[in-house]
C-alpha cells in the first residue's frame, strides 16, 4: 500500500493465496487429506508448540521444494496461514479457525500424533 492509496486487486489476491480459504470454507475432506501424510503432520505438531516459524526453520530432511508443496498442501487446505517478510514467508497454524470450523479434530489429531511418535522412540530404543 503506498501513497495512501486502498489495498489493489492484486495485493488482496495474493493476501487470499497466503491465507488459504476462510474459516466458513474450510472443508474436513482436504484438512483430513493434508493431516494425513507424515511430513505435514510433522510440520503440524512443529508449528503447534513453537507458534510462527519462517520456512528455513523446520529443519526437516527435505528438499526445499517439497517443503513448499506440502506447506501449500497445508494452507489450501485451511491448516496454516502465511505472510511475506521480505524474501521468507512466516508460516502459523489456524488453530483457532480448526477448532471453530471442526471443535475438538484437531487437538485429537495431535493427540495421535505424539503418541505415535512416543511409540516410535521407545521402539527405536528398544532396538538399540
Amino acid at each position: 500500500m503506498t501513497g495512501g492509496r486502498g489495498v489493489s486487486a492484486t495485493e488482496a489476491a495474493a493476501a487470499r493465496k497466503l491465507s488459504g480459504p476462510a474459516r466458513g470454507e474450510m472443508s474436513l475432506a482436504p484438512v483430513l487429506a493434508a493431516l494425513s501424510d507424515p511430513v505435514r503432520l510433522e510440520i503440524v505438531c512443529m508449528l503447534a508448540s513453537g507458534g510462527e516459524r519462517s520456512c528455513g526453520s523446520f529443519g526437516l530432511p527435505i528438499a526445499k521444494s517439497t517443503l513448499t508443496h506440502h506447506l501449500r498442501v497445508l494452507r489450501e487446505a485451511g491448516v496454516i496461514t502465511q505472510r511475506p517478510v521480505g524474501t521468507s514467508r512466516m508460516t502459523c497454524l489456524r488453530k483457532n479457525d480448526l477448532d471453530a470450523r471442526f471443535p475438538g479434530l484437531f487437538d485429537s489429531v495431535l493427540r495421535a500424533a505424539r503418541r505415535h511418535r512416543t511409540r516410535q522412540l521407545v521402539q527405536r530404543r528398544t532396538l538399540l
